[in-house]
């Protein structure tokens, strides 16, 4: 027979708490609605009835559920689903979550400074970041982690792995490496050093041009941006044009977001935000000063543009500084709070909507290009065996002395940026065309 269980402690706290009388504040006057959305409901008393079937039910589950269950875990489910009922973007963010965001959003973390994937089954480098143990030890791209500290990657998930390669700076750890060429692991170790994630890259994409690109927004990615234009600007070649290529950049920090866009313009709104509470009411202006000094920009963007990375791009079209290219942006037109909690818990939750300078909210919508231009392949239009004048027997020399042009000799020529990368291909022809209009040497 089935003993009754005795009120736990947390079940008891929160019966005291529905019995006993509810002191409140005096009610917030509300912001007014944004324009378009119903007014939000108020209220100065917590809904007595509904906690109560809340205690209900946590009690029957802890009397009748088919295996013991813990209150901790049972009350941070409850707070998962109140997080998640309201939005895909709030969540309720355990000490694991909450120091990866801290990581993510800091841009240093302790390690060995590998960018890695997935490939069949075991881990592919896909870039070891400059200056760090992982490039100085010489590991290369390509390379197919096998082991990390003896233990087998089979099966381990990217998250797994990368949870054992970080770690305290100053700790070892050794890799167990497949290279090309080479018939046994290669083992390295490595000595973790505090690592500082690279958000902007800059290179040359041809004579006078370049292209910025921005993976994700960190605390220090204006400052990291205004660094690498600069050096650029003081190159032997000064671009004529830069392409901001900002695909797949998922947002990251506002204040990011704000300080990149200010580079690019002299004055103006960047961005503003509406939300219920006073903090969520926010402008930010640009400061006076075009570290490019009017050149033309073409701002790069696709489905995988989100969030922060949106509001560059939005505030640049805006104010006409750029000329956005490739395919409608994601759509993510909500401002996120992180308000820290006890035990190195955090809420994330939605606080705000944010508005373009010309007042458009993109939530749900995204920024549309000025010029569509989808990501494609090319492919080479085979003419069989072209037949040209230097294949006929016996034909007359040029009589310049430039080496003669036969069928074949256009099968070996190397990738173009065309084969590699179409949307960047097509970026930078328009960009080039703006310079030309322009009437630019």
């Amino acid at each position: 027979m089935k003993a009754l269980s005795r009120p736990r402690p947390a079940a008891l706290l929160l019966a005291l708490a529905l019995a006993a009388p509810l002191a409140t504040a005096a009610p917030e006057q509300p912001a007014a609605p944004a324009a378009g959305n119903p007014p939000a409901a108020t209220t100065d008393e917590l809904p007595l009835e509904q906690l109560r079937l809340f205690a209900q039910v946590l009690q029957q589950i802890r009397d009748s559920y088919v295996e013991p269950i813990s209150d901790e875990k049972l009350l941070g489910a409850a707070i998962h689903g109140l997080l998640y009922e309201l939005d895909p973007h709030s969540s309720y963010l355990e000490p694991k979550d909450f120091s990866e965001l801290q990581v993510t959003t800091s841009g240093e973390f302790g390690g060995v400074g590998i960018e890695i994937g997935a490939s069949d089954g075991f881990l592919k480098v896909i870039s070891p970041i400059d200056d760090t143990p992982a490039s100085r030890a010489g590991i290369q791209p390509g390379d197919m982690i096998v082991r990390i500290d003896g233990d087998s990657v089979k099966g381990m998930s990217l998250s797994e792995a990368v949870d054992r390669m970080r770690g305290k700076s100053g700790t070892k750890i050794v890799l167990s490496i497949m290279r090309e060429g080479r018939d046994k692991p290669l083992d390295v170790t490595l000595v973790r050093e505090k690592i500082k994630m690279t958000s902007v890259r800059t290179r040359e994409l041809a004579p006078g041009f370049a292209v910025l690109r921005i993976n994700q927004f960190q605390t220090h990615t204006g400052s990291d941006a205004e660094r690498e234009l600069r050096a650029l600007l003081r190159g032997k070649e000064p671009p004529r044009g830069i392409v901001l290529d900002m695909r797949n950049n998922p947002g990251g920090v506002l204040n990011g977001a704000q300080q990149v866009a200010d580079l690019f313009l002299d004055g103006g709104n960047i961005v503003y935000t509406q939300g219920r509470e006073g903090d969520a009411q926010q402008r930010l202006d640009a400061t006076p000063g075009d570290v490019l000094g009017g050149l033309p920009i073409v701002v790069l963007v696709n489905a995988g543009t989100a969030s922060a990375a949106e509001i560059v791009a939005g505030a640049l079209q805006d104010h006409r500084r750029a000329v956005i290219v490739g395919m409608p942006t994601f759509g993510k037109g909500s401002v996120q709070t992180v308000f820290p909690l006890q035990q190195d818990r955090a809420l994330k939750l939605t606080t705000a909507r944010y508005y373009t300078p010309s007042g458009r909210s993109i939530q749900a919508q995204g920024i549309v290009p000025d010029i569509r231009v989808e990501d494609a392949r090319l492919t080479q239009r085979d003419e069989g065996d072209a037949f040209r004048e230097a294949d006929l027997p016996g034909h007359l020399s040029n009589g310049n002395g430039a080496p003669e042009r036969k069928g074949k000799d256009d099968a070996d020529k190397p990738k173009s940026l065309a084969d590699d990368d179409y949307q960047l291909y097509e970026a930078l022809n328009i960009l080039r065309g703006i310079v030309l209009a322009r009437g630019a040497p």
